[in-house]
């Protein structure tokens, strides 16, 4: 019930494993299978020389390659992969399934595996097939794609036990000439090698017998064939044609032609920064060891910063600090420049944004493939696989928000002034300076990593705001909220709609905005304008206020059960703040009580008063009320919600005639309203200014151009009820509201504190 004086809240996570290429993907019957050959020949340890490039010695393959295989009876055969044959040849003892190592079919990264009995491993000492036979032909597979070829499947295999006993040629040896026929190059093609140094299988010798009439080699073809037709048959295996990258491409990894690891480190570094910066992020995971971890991080990079054009440029080369001249490591620094951006609203904002970073790339063990060894770390510094780059604006800022007066705001020590300080200091309107752009390292979920962020663009800040707050005002506003705790009070100017000041005696809290308490019959005002406006009353029609008033089975009762007769002037029932009188209105208020609000007292909506993005909505008045809740909201109570800055604004409009929506920027974008009807003003001012002469507020002592309306408002659970008072005075053109919470009666509490304001201003 509303009574009033007389009724009423670096070395990334992933580390380092011990195969660093065990995570590859394994793609099938794909590159880089490994042969049967366990180990090289005379105890070789298959690693890659770094030295002068050219031939080397005849019947001595480099470490790493043409290593005599294991169990291998070739009949003096060149291996498997006589010109061109890119697959483990007949001959070596049978086409073994699945035995002595991961066979035909094994990618590359798997190479130092332990057997892999699930996969067929064509050409290891198995079940025997073709041994000693397909051998003394040409190789199956030649002058043409070799059966099962793929990226770096010429390895284990190729040029192991030469023709004739003669060893094949290593990857850095010349291409034969005057052969007399084209041989299938595969030099550097290889995946990585098995234990024992069966590195990636180079330029073979071409055989002799490649001058043999074409019928010939066509007949070996179809007898080939045939044969592994046979075989797959028998041993219930599906045959595959492999695809090939061509000539030093493996898939995953790059085979470097530098003399040093330096120059071989430089090499893979420059690949994938090119491919990189060009936008094939698929080619510049699969230079990684980990291609599906490293594709996912590079799209997201692209992504969270709306990459523009990017250059990426190796530094210097190191050797790292495990290196070993088995399996040698580097360490390359490089430096990147991006065109990075964010969204400002519909504007975009976009700088370049330059910095360093570090990798690490490796030669594989036993192999002459070469890997970035992938960590998160390696896009830029101190990311981890649970974190990402993102460009974000940022607002500019505003070094001091001041008074009309040039006064700091903070100075006056004010809650809500200190809190609005900061406010426009982080979210001025748009027309306001220009955003700036940083780069910031943030969560998967988007949560900013405290102290990580790095400008791009500074923004265009402004030295200082000045706001609609006069010294003088905010003065004596915060004189008086100083009578009660828990006090508020906003000031306007009905004219203008400026701010001139806001003042809170609660802590830290700033009720004078962000108060959502229901109004009491301070809300009479908008009840009123609605009946009027309507033609439903006029101040001098006839309405009872009877002492009780029943609807929807919910019994309303005026405080101290008193009434007015039959035959009252509605100017007394308000002036007494009867609160039947109001109630039993509610059959012509359906409708109209919130779009009066709305239309005409400009309430309803969020308004921009200046602290840019934090508009709010600073009364709500729910617009299907009807029945029981309708009646409450008549006499300010029920659902409604109202803050000091929005009834103060109600005071101003009464006294001005229409809508000024509160600003406390100069320059700010405002909501409008319908003026009010020239009668409704009239009206208003004439039941206002009798709650001052012979109403609620008659003993307050307000002067003889002062005029008000009082509110108490009961909230359910409060020992006392919230005292509210809301007057203007057209002399001083200003308009006032003060609210005290859980203090008592609105002419008591509030009415002192308006009159001591309009007393000093």
């Amino acid at each position: 019930m509303t009574r009033d004086s007389n009724d009423s809240s670096s070395a990334g996570p992933w580390g380092e494993p011990e195969d660093p290429t065990a995570s590859l993907p394994a793609v099938g019957q794909t590159p880089g299978g490994r042969g049967s050959n366990p180990q090289g020949s005379s105890g070789q340890d298959g690693t890659r020389p770094y030295g002068r490039q050219g031939h080397p010695p005849q019947g001595q393959g480099q470490p790493g390659y043409n290593q005599q295989g294991s169990g291998q009876q070739g009949s003096g055969q060149q291996g498997s992969g006589q010109q061109g044959s890119e697959q483990q040849g007949y001959g070596q003892q049978g086409a073994g399934y699945g035995q002595q190592g991961p066979g035909y079919g094994n990618p590359p990264w798997e190479s130092a595996q332990p057997t892999r009995m699930d996969q067929p491993g064509y050409g290891q000492q198995g079940a025997g097939y073709g041994q000693q036979g397909y051998g003394q032909q040409q190789g199956y597979g030649q002058q043409g794609p070799g059966y099962g070829q793929g990226p770096g499947y010429e390895q284990q295999g190729y040029n192991q036990q030469g023709r004739n006993g003669q060893p094949g040629l290593g990857p850095f040896g010349p291409r034969p000439e005057g052969t007399g026929t084209t041989p299938t190059w595969t030099a550097n093609a290889g995946g990585p090698g098995g234990p024992g140094g069966r590195g990636g299988g180079g330029h073979h010798r071409p055989d002799k017998r490649a001058k043999e009439p074409r019928k010939r080699r066509k007949l070996l073809w179809a007898v080939t064939v045939g044969a592994v037709a046979v075989i797959a048959v028998i041993a219930g295996v599906t045959v595959t044609v492999l695809k090939h990258n061509g000539p030093g491409t493996p898939t995953y990894g790059l085979i470097p032609t530098g003399s040093t690891p330096q120059a071989d480190g430089q090499q893979i570094t420059t690949a994938f920064l090119t491919a990189w910066e060009s936008g094939n992020l698929t080619k510049a995971a699969n230079l990684t060891n980990h291609p599906a971890a490293a594709q996912a991080a590079l799209a997201a990079y692209a992504k969270y910063l709306d990459l523009g054009k990017m250059t990426a440029k190796t530094g210097s080369v190191t050797s790292a600090a495990s290196s070993t001249s088995a399996v040698p490591r580097e360490t390359a620094q490089f430096a990147v420049n991006a065109s990075v951006a964010a969204k400002d609203g519909k504007r975009l904002v976009r700088g370049m944004w330059g910095y360093k970073s570090t990798l690490t790339a490796y030669q594989q063990a036993n192999s002459s493939i070469w890997f970035i060894n992938w960590q998160p770390d390696v896009v830029a510094p101190n990311l981890t696989t649970k974190t990402r780059l993102a460009a974000i604006t940022v607002a500019p800022t505003v070094g001091l928000v001041t008074d009309a007066s040039g006064e700091g705001l903070t100075t006056f020590g004010d809650a809500g002034l200190t809190n609005i300080s900061a406010d426009i200091g982080k979210y001025l309107p748009s027309t306001e300076g220009k955003p700036g752009l940083d780069v910031q390292i943030e969560t998967t979920n988007g949560k900013p990593v405290t102290d990580s962020q790095a400008i791009v663009v500074a923004p265009d800040n402004i030295p200082s705001v000045s706001t609609t707050i006069t010294t003088a005002d905010e003065t004596a506003a915060r004189a008086a909220v100083a009578m009660h705790p828990s006090s508020s009070m906003v000031v306007i100017q009905p004219s203008t709609g400026d701010i001139l000041a806001i003042a809170n005696n609660d802590g830290f809290n700033d009720f004078a905005l962000t108060a959502a308490v229901a109004p009491g019959s301070s809300m009479k005002v908008i009840t009123s304008t609605a009946l009027f406006n309507a033609g439903i009353l006029t101040p001098q029609s006839a309405v009872t206020c009877p002492p009780t008033y029943t609807i929807q089975g919910i019994t309303y009762h005026n405080d101290q059960n008193e009434s007015e007769p039959a035959g009252t002037p509605f100017i007394d029932d308000f002036a007494q703040s009867c609160n039947n009188a109001f109630t039993t209105q509610e059959p012509y208020l359906y409708g109209k009580l919130a779009s009066t609000a709305k239309d005409y007292y400009g309430l309803n909506q969020k308004w921009d008063i200046g602290i840019g993005d934090l508009s709010g909505q600073y009364f709500n008045a729910p617009a299907t009320a009807s029945g029981s809740e309708l009646a409450q909201e008549a006499f300010g109570e029920g659902e409604l919600t109202a803050s000091p800055l929005a009834m103060a604004s109600v005071a101003a409009t009464v006294d001005y005639g229409s809508f000024k929506q509160p600003i406390l920027v100069p320059g700010t974008k405002r909501v409008t309203a319908t003026a009010l009807p020239a009668s409704t003003d009239t009206y208003m001012k004439e039941l206002m200014r009798a709650v001052v002469t012979e109403g609620t507020a008659d003993g307050i002592g307000f002067g003889p151009d002062v005029y008000a309306k009082t509110g108490t408002a009961d909230i359910k659970g409060q020992e006392q009820p919230n005292s509210w008072l809301i007057a203007f005075d057209p002399d001083q053109d200003v308009a006032v509201a003060c609210l005290v919470l859980n203090a008592g009666y609105g002419a008591q509490f509030a009415g002192p504190e308006v009159k001591a304001f309009l007393d000093a201003s």
